[in-house]
């Protein structure tokens, strides 16, 4: 398997999300390619996908901003398909998201994930994460 930052958004990588994005939620849409595009270029994003001989089996999304506080990251939309998983796809997404997040200076890297998602969360804690108490609020602008 294969783990890599997606450095152009071609039609491979749009068909990739197609497939996948339903997995993760089926109230998602798919990204256009133009999205991509932009979620690509961008010097606060890195998109990495997990490939096999079957082609791109899983996707991750990394976002990075700066506070007073650091630098921090975010994990985000990680699908790994569902008939690739329990092959290393996930952890191997995760890991070099952290190695990415190291690169930058990340002070720390959060992420959500669904209390559904019970196997996810076991690979989440494998690779070092722990569970942070707080809450998270979320609003939707102009709603």
């Amino acid at each position: 398997m294969k783990v890599y930052r997606v450095s152009e958004a071609d039609a491979r990588l749009c068909a990739a999300f197609a497939r996948l994005m339903p997995q993760l939620s089926a109230s998602l849409g798919v990204p256009s390619a133009e999205a991509l595009r932009r979620i690509v270029a961008s010097s606060a994003t890195a998109l990495f996908c997990a490939e096999t001989e079957d082609g791109i089996v899983g996707v991750l999304s990394l976002a990075w901003y700066d506070v007073p506080s650091g630098r921090k990251a975010w994990i985000e939309d990680v699908v790994v398909d569902a008939a690739a998983r329990g092959r290393g796809a996930g952890r191997a997404l995760v890991e070099e998201a952290l190695r990415h997040a190291s690169r930058i200076g990340a002070a720390c890297v959060m992420l959500t994930s669904n209390p559904a998602r019970r196997a996810a969360h076991a690979l989440y804690r494998k690779a070092g994460f722990e569970t942070y108490d707080t809450t998270v609020f979320r609003s939707k602008p102009g709603k």
